[in-house]
Formats: structure tokens, sequence, C-alpha cells
């Protein structure tokens, strides 16, 4: 009986599900960071559930909640530095992705006890972009500042492909180590309310007030040229065809629970470690 149990559970090891936590950071990319800097991480976490089809094959669902800002100032084109624009945002999705280990893995192997992934999936993502004026910090999709007209302004759900990559390592049967950096491409543009063109200013001061032409139009004069303000009607305030994205780099520890057991088989596991 013990030796059914033993084998059974043995050939189970590598199905079941699989539940932890990660921490790390976040980043963001799009309209207001399109040089790749890397200066203004934010906080980031979540938790996940796992299962294990076999030693190949899974999948994931997670909870994730992060912090993302972009700033023009700290972009080295000439254009993008006079648009002096700036947001932050808190990003939170849900997501579900299927996962592939390149190595056959298995919990409690000493020989395949560690795999690196890749994984793709789609998101549902929450995101809120806000922007500092005169030390307030005001919520920019009600103050529409690309001209949108009241009940028309862009959605804060909306969704995302996931994608990315990491490396899982079994510290013992239960417990593992997982790093993981994972992407969202997201289907709107507006995570940093940024997208088109610039409004008409007259309108938005009738329509929206003060607070949000000053938010729409925050730009300087281009240095070494004889332009004005950027702030023209029509003029290029973002790339709509360049969608945005953001990006988790995170360590998880996640513990393992699925395996078909035995009361005998158990005893005896925990006698040998």
């Amino acid at each position: 009986m013990i030796g059914i149990c033993f084998a059974l559970a043995t050939a189970q090891a590598q199905r079941g599900w699989e539940a932890g936590f990660w921490l790390g950071a976040s980043h963001y990319f799009g309209d207001l960071n399109t040089n790749y800097d890397l200066g203004l991480p934010g906080a980031a976490g979540g938790l996940l559930a796992r299962f294990n089809f076999n030693d190949r094959i899974c999948f994931k669902l997670s909870g994730n909640y992060g912090t993302v800002a972009g700033d023009d100032s700290r972009s080295k084109n000439v254009y993008e530095n006079a648009r002096n624009l700036s947001f932050q945002s808190t990003v939170i999705d849900g997501t579900a992705q299927f996962e592939f280990n390149f190595l056959p893995y298995r919990h409690g192997s000493k020989d395949e006890f560690f795999t690196p992934y890749l994984f793709a999936g789609l998101s549902a993502v929450y995101f809120n972009p806000k922007a500092e004026l005169d030390g307030v910090l005001y919520e920019l999709r009600p103050l529409g500042t690309e001209g949108q007209f009241k009940g028309e302004e862009y959605y804060t759900v909306n969704g995302g492909l996931a994608y990315g990559l990491g490396i899982k390592v079994d510290l013992n049967y239960e417990w593992s180590v997982n790093i993981e950096l994972s992407g969202r491409r997201l289907f709107t543009d507006y995570l940093d309310d940024v997208s088109t063109v610039y409004p008409d200013k007259s309108d938005l001061l009738r329509n929206r007030g003060d607070i949000a032409a000053a938010l729409s139009d925050r730009s300087l004069i281009i240095p070494g040229t004889n332009e004005g303000q950027l702030s023209e009607e029509g003029r290029q305030r973002g790339n709509a065809n360049n969608k945005d994205s953001y990006y988790f780099l995170g360590i998880g520890l996640v513990y393992y629970f699925g395996d078909l057991k035995c009361p005998e088989y158990e005893d005896r596991r925990r006698k040998r470690k």
C-alpha cells in the first residue's frame, strides 16, 4: 500500500496548484517616456495562483499592483522637454497567462528543481492618471485635457497583452522562488493622459475651467528657436499609434500544495527531511 501511494505521488509530482506572493518594482513606457528612461521606478507587488498541468505547461492567475510615472523634464528630446507634461498613476491588474518551462520542472526533484520559463496572456487593467499643479494633485481624466467632451472621456479600465520571462527555483519540496520580468502592452494610449493633439484652449477653458487648461498645456518656449509655446490647436501632443505599456520586475515566494498525498507517504517524506 505504501509503495502504491509513493508511486502515485511521484507520478503526480509535477501537477497541482501553487500559490504565493511577489514584491518588486514597476515602470512605465509611453508618450512621457520614449527614451526608455529607468529613473522613475515605482513599488509593486501581487498575489498569484498557478496550476501545473505537467512539468512543462502551467496556467497562472495573478492580481498585481504598482505605481508608475513619467516626466518630460527628464527627456533628452528638445520637443518633449519643452512639452513639459508629467503624470503619475496607480495600476491594478488581473492577469491570466500560460507558461512554458524550458526545462522539465518537478517540485522536490534533485535533478529537475529549476527552469527558465516564458509566458503570455491577457490582463484587465485599472489606472487613473494624475498630475500636480501648485502642490495639488489632480485627476486628469475628468479634465478632458485633449478636448474630450463630457461623458466621452477614456475609460480607466482597459485591457492589455501580458508577456515576459522568469526563472523558478525550488528551495525545498513545498517552497520555491520565482524571479519574473513581465510586461503589459495596453490597448489604450491614455495611461499617461497623453495621446493625440492639443485642443482649442478657449473651448477647454469654457467647458472645463482653468485647471483643465493649465494641465493640458504646460509647454515652454523651445530653446534656440523663435517658436512660442507648443499649444497651437491641432498640434501634436502625443502619438496615438504607440500604445502605452508598463513592466513589473519581481521576486516571489510560492508554496506548492497540489500533489496527491497519502498519510503514510507524508510521514515517510517528513522523516527524510
